[in-house]
């Protein structure tokens, strides 16, 4: 599955690099947010991780 020639799993890989980076950054408060913000985008990296690895174990036909 691409988009744009681009692979949806490294399209997927790649925001959840930036969205655990992001959660490092303002948990050891080197970025300053809000508290909600912070659980907000922790919430957004699970389920981005989520569609990740379903879209990367259907990928790969492990249960075809």
């Amino acid at each position: 599955m691409n988009i744009g020639g681009i692979s949806i799993i490294l399209i997927t890989g790649i925001i959840n690099l930036i969205l655990i980076a992001f959660q490092l950054f303002t948990g050891f408060r080197i970025i300053r947010v809000r508290l909600g913000v912070h659980k907000k985008t922790g919430i957004l990296l699970a389920i981005n991780v989520s569609i990740h690895v379903f879209i990367a174990v259907m990928a790969s036909g492990m249960f075809s």
